[in-house]
């Protein structure tokens, strides 16, 4: 038979009736899933195996030519057997060389076992296998490197695999305590000097250029990059003085300096209490510098 005899042939059987037989034959991807399950180790997954059996037996019926007197569920039987073993093949990091000279090791190593009474040795196997001993411990390296375990077996009964791996996500303290600093943050840029506080707020929060900056302070760029470096240390200090005093240390300077720190450090408590500080946890996109003219 020709192909342009064989090609009306397969569109005999409508879309519908084809999506029929696919309904119909469902339950022969789980027999086959199951059967194939049961002689697997654990770690290979049933919902992989099930998704390659469905698809084949989709693909199954669209090829599937009813006058060839072959019954669909013995054709969907053999496709969907070959789709898992394409499955099975596509997870298995081993090689079938691999895989063979495995299997053929076991065996001998069985072998010479019930004869000898004992495990054989490694020069035993090696000549029992017609191979040198380096190629023997290769062969068993790469059968070590073919396994894969499964995670599950190292959890206890009834126990999830998610309370046996790490986890960053921050638990409820340390979401309370990182809502605290971003309070205290908040508190600190508010109790800045104006001058200092523009600075910040002009260019950490609206993201305007420092030149832009400049001109309207009246000072250089060079003073505006001094003024954030000095803002910048105090609310680091600011900040340290309620969240970690060890990490302060001795203030230094003149008496008016330690003096003006200390009202600053006292300022930044004195802006929110606890619970002010969690519901100023976030800057706002819309926090605007403040406008000032003043020679610096």
């Amino acid at each position: 038979m020709t192909a342009d005899a064989a090609a009306p042939q397969l569109e005999a059987l409508t879309d519908a009736a084809r999506a029929a037989l696919v309904v119909r034959s469902l339950p022969i991807v789980g027999y086959i899933t199951n059967e194939f399950i049961g002689r697997l180790p654990s770690h290979v997954s049933r919902d992989d195996l099930t998704s390659a059996g469905l698809l084949a037996l989709v693909q199954a019926s669209r090829a599937y030519d009813p006058t060839t007197g072959v019954p669909f569920n013995r054709y969907a039987n053999t496709r969907i057997r070959g789709a898992l073993l394409d499955e099975l093949r596509g997870q298995d990091w081993a090689s079938r060389g691999a895989r063979s000279r495995a299997r053929k090791l076991t065996q001998v190593e069985d072998q010479l076992t019930v004869q000898l009474g004992r495990r054989p040795t490694a020069d035993e196997t090696a000549s029992a296998l017609g191979v040198t001993t380096r190629e023997l411990h290769d062969t068993r390296d790469d059968a070590q490197r073919s396994v894969v375990l499964s995670m599950q077996g190292f959890t206890a009964d009834g126990a999830s695999l998610d309370d046996h791996l790490p986890t960053h996500t921050p638990g409820p303290e340390q979401e309370l305590l990182h809502r605290e600093r971003l309070g205290y943050l908040r508190s600190a840029v508010a109790a800045l000097p104006e001058r200092l506080r523009a600075v910040v707020e002009g260019y950490f929060i609206a993201e305007r250029p420092m030149a832009e900056l400049a001109e309207e302070l009246e000072v250089s760029e060079s003073r505006i990059s001094q003024m954030r470096a000095e803002a910048l240390v105090l609310l680091r200090d600011g900040m340290n003085a309620h969240l970690a005093p060890e990490m302060l240390g001795a203030l230094s300077g003149s008496n008016a300096a330690v003096k003006r720190k200390e009202s600053y450090f006292a300022a930044v408590g004195a802006q929110s209490d606890f619970r002010a500080r969690l519901a100023l946890s976030s800057f706002g996109a819309s926090a605007a510098p403040v406008r000032v003219r003043q020679s610096a």
